[in-house]
């Protein structure tokens, strides 16, 4: 098969974001609050929801499913990772669709009758009548 240009390979592209756990504790910002919902006291009184803020890539997770702050704080950051893994897959390029030739031809006609139609639309000058 022969290479189109501008399309990238597998191997072409580069990870811009690091989706490992070791790289991601250093990056993050880990903030802390309540949640809301049912879950009772333990979860309206103590800050167990979880939001990280990764500023390399903008990206903002949170999880505030659980009672407990330990397992939010790892689902967040596999939400993390699964985002980060979907920015770090390059955009596939479009490749623009063939117009059919009765297509063309129609586009030529329509071109040619509004052609005509400002052709008629001018002015008749002095010099056209005599």
């Amino acid at each position: 098969m022969g290479r189109v240009p501008g399309l990238m390979t597998e191997t072409s592209w580069k990870n811009r974001y690091a989706t490992d756990l070791k790289t991601l504790y250093g990056e993050v910002r880990v903030e802390y609050y309540r949640s809301r919902g049912p879950g009772g006291q333990r979860k309206n009184k103590k800050e167990t929801a979880v939001r990280l803020k990764h500023p390399p890539s903008g990206v903002t997770v949170t999880a505030t499913e659980s009672r407990y702050q330990a397992v939010n704080r790892r689902r967040a950051f596999q939400r993390l990772q699964e985002k980060l893994t979907q920015l770090n897959k390059p955009a596939k390029m479009r490749i623009p669709a063939l117009v059919p030739l009765e297509e063309k031809w129609k586009r030529r006609e329509e071109k040619k009758s509004l052609s005509q139609k400002k052709r008629w639309r001018r002015t008749i000058e002095q010099e056209d009548l005599e």
